[in-house]
């Protein structure tokens, strides 16, 4: 669940904005994945979760020619990324946009193919570490938890309003939580009483719901539901089903995408749309396999790549990601 980039502050009380170091997860990796296809003449690259702007700075350092476009639905992740990437002048493109939104976004922008797509995916250390943000369980915030606060619905309605139903089949979905009733239940108990703001009473529900076994493993026992909620607060998986398809067509013949993941549910989903790319369609028995029935993708990445020990010391939000990688290497044949 956690992902994206670490900032180790380099002064005290130091913000984001202020005098901080980005770790972003697995970033040479990352840079030598799409390198290949970036060193071309005349590359645009996409960085659909520009964050704080730490892969999109070394995009734009490591490859001098290369132009950036970036999506973020955070309008203060833009902001702030939008100082971050100044330098670079007319090199990048900042986009308001959520990344299943990225043909239309290349359509405005004249550059329908591209030569390179990164995904940063889950959440960023920008919206863990903005306690009013509502993201993270460690400290009692107000239970918002969208990642464009311009629009849709927070936390705290879902779990005000929710038939007790459907909240227990997103703790099960998206949060993988084996103990979603007895959350459940003690969640509509308490909210009948008064409903749902803040972070830390809802916390102290779940460990109170939870037996003791259950309470012993897994870090902090309100992490999957904290998951949970943000996935359908911001209809996550939903947008990355549309994304990432999107994402392989919108590459160029030896355009590569690469896209870190950061707990299964994420992983699965970009695992079926690679390895459906690198799949041959056509029907079994044929002697030779036409154009149209051949592979469009070719797997970069032999399963999914982890970082490494080094890596996760620097930044320990990298623990849970897993890197996958593909080149384009023909075009759809209808």
């Amino acid at each position: 669940m956690e992902g994206r980039e670490a900032h180790a502050n380099d002064g005290e009380g130091a913000r984001p904005e202020g005098r901080t170091r980005h770790v972003p997860v697995m970033l040479r990796r990352c840079l030598d994945l799409l390198a290949p296809a970036l060193e071309r003449p005349g590359a645009v690259v996409v960085d659909c979760t520009l964050g704080l702007g730490g892969h999109s700075e070394a995009l734009l350092t490591r490859f001098p020619d290369v132009r950036l476009v970036a999506l973020d639905r955070d309008t203060e992740a833009l902001r702030l990324s939008g100082e971050r990437l100044a330098p670079y002048g007319d090199r990048a493109t900042l986009v308001h946009a959520v990344y299943d939104e990225l043909p239309e976004v290349l359509e405005r922008l004249g550059s329908p193919r591209v030569q390179g797509v990164l995904f940063d995916l889950g959440v960023s250390s920008m919206q863990l570490d903005e306690a009013e943000r509502g993201f993270a369980y460690a400290q009692d915030a107000p239970l918002d938890m969208r990642m464009d606060q311009t629009t849709g619905i927070s936390a705290a309605e879902v779990l005000n309003t929710y038939p007790p139903g459907e909240l227990v089949r997103i703790l099960r979905a998206y949060g993988e939580e084996k103990q979603a009733k007895r959350i459940v239940s003690a969640i509509v108990r308490e909210r009948e009483k008064e409903p749902f703001t803040y972070s830390a009473r809802l916390v102290e529900l779940i460990r109170g719901a939870l037996p003791q076994a259950a309470k012993r493993t897994g870090g902090n026992p309100a992490k999957r539901t904290f998951q949970a909620l943000r996935i359908e607060v911001n209809g996550e998986l939903a947008v990355l089903e549309r994304a990432i398809p999107a994402a392989v067509d919108a590459l160029a013949v030896g355009g590569r995408i690469a896209v870190l993941s950061y707990h299964s549910l994420e992983d699965r989903l970009v695992k079926q749309v690679f390895a459906a790319g690198a799949a041959s369609t056509a029907p079994p028995g044929l002697p030779v396999v036409p154009e149209r029935y051949q592979p469009r993708l070719k797997l970069l990445t032999r399963g999914a790549e982890l970082p490494t020990e080094e890596e996760i010391a620097e930044n320990r939000r990298a623990a849970p990601a897993r890197l996958r990688g593909a080149e384009r290497i023909r075009e759809a044949v209808e």
